[in-house]
């Protein structure tokens, strides 16, 4: 049986039939007239900027930066998505903001008119076209006026739907949060610094603005790429988390740590396989990093493993105890476990022995950290209410929550890209891992990157911030704040 016989035997009725041909032709027309003419080329900042619009389930935003890599905004939903790339930078105007870095808060002021005026350029200019589609399809498919007529209806009402559906869902906050794709050298100088964006540019258009004056900056210097300079209210930490063994790990962290101006990293464990005599030597590389590593035993790492790291002039161990690093104190717990035979992929056994291992030291816990790591996220669950923020690894899947107490449980996914388990699925084990922003006035999380590469390494990468919602939030203390332990400041 023919399938448009099937499909007419849904519809019996004639009348039916003809008005759903004709709403079909009007949105289909109306789709290609979007895809051919909703194009526009239109001056933004410094640079020439076209923009297009597309056909997209999830919406959004994207803004191509060619060679340097793309961004990503969820700032509507679907189904058009708005793209945009920079198709040239006028050199004069660009050289303004490396000689000026004030000369980003001056196009503030006129960001906002430049990109409407794109926008709507791009809507006139694809609605019209939309529209000549329908009609003209209806017209080569009906051959009579009336039902081209219609089509068009059609098709104006299926526009007034997506325009709606962009208009509600609208959030200009998304500029905030970016997800960059790209090469990881010239991801802080595009996407810029977290506290920057959260206190200084509240409003979309200075949001816009800055990141603008971030890629022109880069892009007028290629051949050499300025200086990215730490905004110096902004603590940086690196969460890295289940490196087993892979010496890619180093790599990677290393050039995180210095494109970022990391202040501390926190490894929260199975930094080793099997815990092996063998694999000590594997823990050198950590002096190499020369920044404050804090570590905590995850349930592949040995005690032996834990002294190597021990070793290390800039290591910090903790092992049940709160430790100051770079201002920030760190409570941490090694894993009691050690199964180095065990895989940890899709492992939940034992997550009630874990959760009350954890509330046995929640309970023994006589002073407020500003923040715990153990390796088992299902024994940080039992420190809600006892600390702003609990980081975790052991699942190979990094994921957060906010706890009932509203302490939020951060658990990353593996650093090492859970060594050679990594290439036994179809696609091998991505490599992640999270830089946070805290505050050094009241030490809470601002925000945070989530960083990804390929499972095999590549030097693209994937990075997607996420701005804390409520970084003030209460968090009831159960414990009694005691005397302060004395500051673990290690050297490097």
């Amino acid at each position: 049986m023919p399938i448009f016989a099937r499909l007419a035997s849904f519809f019996p009725s004639q009348r039916v039939r003809r008005w759903l041909a004709v709403l079909l032709i009007g949105v289909a027309g109306a789709a290609g007239g979007l895809l051919v003419g909703g194009h526009v080329q239109t001056p933004i900042g410094p640079a020439n900027v076209s923009m297009s619009l597309g056909l997209s389930w999830g919406g959004g935003t994207v803004v191509e930066i060619p060679p340097l890599g793309s961004l990503e905004l969820r700032s509507h939903h679907g189904p058009l998505r708005l793209e945009a790339q920079v198709v040239q930078l006028r050199s004069a105007d660009s050289q303004r903001f490396i000689k000026d870095p004030k000369a980003v808060d001056h196009l503030a002021d006129d960001i906002g008119g430049q990109v409407q005026h794109g926008v709507l350029m791009l809507c006139l200019r694809g609605i019209i076209f939309a529209l000549i589609f329908a009609g003209l399809l209806s017209v080569l498919v009906f051959r009579a006026w009336r039902p081209a007529a219609s089509a068009v209806g059609c098709a104006v009402l299926a526009l007034a739907v997506c325009a709606a559906v962009a208009f509600l869902s609208f959030k200009p906050a998304s500029v905030a949060e970016p997800r960059y794709t790209g090469l990881i050298a010239n991801a802080p100088q595009v996407v810029g610094d977290a506290r920057t964006v959260v206190r200084r540019f509240a409003a979309y258009r200075d949001m816009l603005a800055k990141l603008v004056g971030n890629l022109s900056q880069l892009y007028a210097t290629t051949s050499n790429l300025p200086i990215y300079a730490p905004n110096p209210e902004t603590l940086r930490v690196l969460h890295v988390s289940d490196i087993h063994l892979n010496p890619l790990a180093w790599d990677v962290i290393k050039s995180v740590s210095t494109q970022f101006a990391v202040d501390v990293i926190i490894d929260s464990g199975d930094l080793t396989d099997h815990g092996t005599s063998a694999e000590e030597p594997f823990a050198n590389s950590i002096k190499s990093l020369k920044i404050p590593y804090v570590f905590v035993r995850g349930n592949h790492d040995s005690p032996a493993i834990q002294a190597a790291v021990t070793r290390q002039p800039n290591a910090v161990v903790l092992d049940n105890r709160v430790a100051t690093v770079a201002g920030l104190r760190i409570y941490g717990a090694g894993d009691p476990r050690f199964t180095p035979d065990k895989t940890t992929r899709d492992d939940n056994v034992g997550a009630t022995e874990m959760l009350a291992t954890g509330r046995q030291l929640a309970t023994a816990l006589t002073d407020r950290p500003d923040l715990a790591v153990l390796h088992d996220p299902a024994e940080g669950k039992a420190f809600d209410g006892l600390t702003p923020l609990v980081l975790a690894g052991h699942t190979h899947e990094r994921s957060t929550s906010l706890l009932p107490l509203g302490t939020r449980l951060f658990t990353q996914g593996s650093t090492g890209s859970a060594g050679l388990r990594g290439l036994e699925g179809e696609n091998p084990t991505p490599v992640e891992l999270s830089l946070l922003y805290f505050s050094r006035i009241d030490h809470r999380l601002q925000a945070w990157d989530d960083i990804t590469l390929g499972g095999l390494g590549e030097q693209s990468v994937r990075m997607e911030r996420h701005l804390e919602p409520a970084p003030d939030r209460p968090v009831p203390a159960t414990v009694t704040p005691v005397t302060a332990t004395p500051s673990t400041e290690p050297a490097g």
